[in-house]
């Protein structure tokens, strides 16, 4: 083998750590230290259950007959079929094969067909769940779940602020999307393709200056275009990003938007959104915004995948938020490959933001590998206000 090809395999098993999510991995471990987002609450109803991928584990999600939701193993511990087959008992599940029963902790309390009353000694995992935004989040690392702070997003949280939310599953490595968030070059090519929306329009195509600050919650990125012309982001370790973009008219607000990509696997991803109108927007503005949600809200580009990369052309002109901005981002992240071959890469200096990012994440999988603390992430005591491009109006 030639130094070249050993230099080669060397990235390419660098690159893997950032990628694998599995439990056994350095970056499945890092992950897990972390509340993520896994399904919407409105998608879960009383006494049903339905399956859920999160980093390589199938699970089941249920919601009891006290609206309380449940988040145990995908399979039964008797013969490993699906859990969510079966029947909602109160605030624990049964199953569809047997009827083994199992608790909200994943303990199994009841097994009707057999003559003995001992209950067997494993148990299926059981991890905490919460509600917040219409989002369900969950923590799936060992021992006690860290407070759930860092995912909080204040500017939603303010009086008569508009919530709606996204979810979309993309069938490509989710470290591809986290990428994505802090490459502020991207938005001067890849949002002005299949037609420019009012977000290409706002940032334009000019090229823009970088610039990258750690913060306690992750990662502050600066992209200067003009003097008039300046975008950031606040990107939250280790997978959401907060932008802002412009209203759905002239005359609305600019809307914040959160940005979570969760891995189902290693190739695939589902990417969960809270889109917030701010407190002080008129009564018009409000209805268009519920109205837009309501229609063109769960758009998945995924789900058009040959249209999109066969025609490249965007047949839904009324949509140019929500849908359009997902089927520009799908078109350039998937047409990396599921998962991209990250050591046949050739980087310039507009990549200083994957830099700045691949640097962060191999810093604390290196400190997860040696068995040490990894950084303290905490929320930001005030949340960052992002500004708006030129003749954007300001939130209240």
């Amino acid at each position: 083998m030639s130094n070249v090809d050993e230099r080669r395999q060397e990235r390419a098993r660098q690159f893997a750590r950032l990628t694998e999510t599995g439990k056994d991995t350095d970056m499945g471990k890092l992950l897990r230290q972390f509340w993520h987002p896994i399904e919407l609450s409105a998608n879960i109803d009383v006494n049903a259950a339905i399956p859920v991928k999160v980093l390589g584990e199938e699970l089941t999600l249920y919601r009891g007959a006290s609206g309380a939701l449940h988040l145990v193993g995908g399979r039964c511990a008797h013969r490993r079929t699906l859990l969510h087959t079966g029947w909602v008992v109160g605030e624990e599940i049964r199953c569809i094969y047997h009827g083994w029963q199992f608790d909200a902790d994943g303990a199994c309390v009841k097994r009707p067909a057999e003559n003995d009353t001992g209950m067997p000694r494993t148990k299926i995992a059981g991890y905490p769940v919460k509600e917040y935004q219409g989002l369900v989040f969950a923590y799936l690392g060992e021992g006690e779940a860290p407070e759930f702070e860092l995912p909080r997003k204040l500017l939603t949280e303010r009086e008569g602020a508009l919530v709606a939310n996204g979810m979309e599953r993309w069938d490509n490595n989710w470290f591809q999307q986290v990428e994505n968030s802090l490459d502020a070059v991207h938005v001067s090519f890849v949002h002005m393709a299949l037609t420019v929306g009012p977000f290409g329009q706002a940032v334009t195509a000019a090229i823009p200056e970088l610039s990258y600050e750690e913060t306690d919650a992750g990662i502050r990125q600066t992209a200067k275009r003009a003097e008039n012309n300046i975008r950031q982001s606040d990107w939250t370790f280790p997978n959401n990003n907060h932008i802002t973009v412009p209203g759905l008219t002239p005359e609305d607000p600019w809307i914040d938007t959160f940005v979570w990509m969760t891995p189902n696997d290693d190739l695939n991803t589902t990417r969960f959104m809270i889109y917030c109108m701010p407190p002080g927007a008129s009564e018009a503005s409000k209805l268009r915004f519920q109205s837009y949600f309501a229609k063109y809200g769960k758009y998945d580009p995924a789900e058009h995948h040959d249209e999109l990369f066969s025609s490249r052309t965007w047949k839904n002109p009324e949509d140019t938020y929500v849908g359009l901005t997902a089927a520009q981002d799908y078109l350039s992240i998937r047409g990396q490959e599921r998962l991209t071959k990250r050591e046949d890469e050739i980087l310039g200096k507009s990549d200083l933001g994957i830099v700045t990012l691949r640097k962060l994440f191999w810093r604390e999988l290196d400190l997860v590998r040696d068995g040490q603390a990894t950084k303290g992430w905490k929320k930001l005591p005030t949340p960052l206000e992002l500004p708006r491009q030129p003749g954007a109006q300001a939130a209240a």
